[in-house]
């Protein structure tokens, strides 16, 4: 309703206390609570959402088509549909969005890239043109 896509569920968790080493792909929702130290990409075949929550902390690349980010990034963000930054988030790399909504206290030390629409919208007509 009003334009508004319906967010994918989080189904995986990477709670606090917990460290990956590596790269990781994820399918649908991930929330990262813990330390991942590596690149983390949603995979293509499905909208992806990525939380990284204000005790988490992210060495390495992110690729996701919606991001929510309230803990510390160190490396490039890519949200091909929105960035959102909230309060406590500390992103330390160069940021590419589609739409982008940054909080009051949210820290970001990078350039900042706007995407491009992924899908090219209808031109409106006027029903008093005729045309």
């Amino acid at each position: 309703m009003f334009g508004k896509k319906a967010q994918p569920p989080i189904k995986s968790l990477l709670a606090q206390g917990c460290r990956i080493e590596g790269h990781l792909l994820f399918n649908e929702g991930l929330r990262i609570d813990g330390e991942v130290v590596g690149d983390i990409r949603g995979m293509a075949e499905q909208p992806s959402l990525l939380v990284v929550s204000e005790t988490a902390i992210v060495d390495g690349e992110i690729v996701a088509d919606h991001v929510i980010v309230n803990g510390t990034v160190r490396g490039p963000v890519h949200a091909t549909e929105l960035l959102e930054l909230q309060p406590r988030a500390r992103v330390e790399g160069d940021v590419s969005y589609g739409s982008l909504e940054i909080h009051q206290g949210a820290v970001l030390t990078g350039q900042l890239r706007h995407l491009p629409p992924a899908e090219e919208k209808p031109l409106l007509k006027l029903a008093a043109n005729n045309a």
